[in-house]
């Protein structure tokens, strides 16, 4: 019996993904600030994991005296609720497409053009994870799992580099 596991760009409607997490801070009596709000809405626009100082650089188009601690506040408070991910391998964060719940994703992230996959499973990878822990008696704080590779899109172009090549006699090591 196999996993059900379903795959999620972050490429999703920037306007529907803030209405479901200002639904959610409102359900659980928290406080989406302007700031935090701005933070969010900057990733949501970039479509793909992005770093802390491009949405600086975002905000500082808006707000011309943004400082790093507004930023990195924000996100804190983003992360620490489940609005958004962080990838630490390559140090970006996305938005969450299950805001309005509490869950750890694996991803898959190409390591060309650093678009990012969220999978979803049906519980049983997180289950896997939670029984080995406990049966070697090892207390998980946090789970990142982050897979890396070529993205069906940079794979083709990739490919179309060596049919290139090899047409004109060139060919890659």
């Amino acid at each position: 019996m196999s996993a059900q596991i379903h795959l999620h760009s972050h490429r999703h409607d920037a306007r529907e993904y803030l209405a479901a997490v200002e639904r959610a801070c409102r359900e659980r009596g928290l406080r989406l600030t302007e700031s935090r709000r701005e933070i969010l809405e900057l990733l949501a626009a970039q479509g793909r994991p992005a770093k802390a100082y491009d949405l600086l650089e975002s905000l500082r188009q808006r707000h011309a005296t943004a400082a790093p601690p507004t930023v990195y506040r924000a996100l804190e408070f983003l992360l620490a609720h489940g609005f958004i991910h962080r990838l630490d391998s390559i140090n970006a964060f996305v938005t969450c497409h299950h805001p309005e719940q509490a869950h750890q994703v694996p991803f898959l992230i190409c390591d060309q053009c650093n678009q990012a996959e969220e999978l979803c499973d049906d519980g049983r990878m997180a289950a896997l994870i939670a029984r080995e822990a406990q049966r070697r008696g090892f207390a998980p704080r946090a789970q990142t799992l982050e897979v890396h590779g070529l993205c069906t899109h940079c794979r083709a172009r990739e490919g179309d580099v060596v049919l290139a090549q090899m047409r004109s006699g060139r060919t890659r090591k």
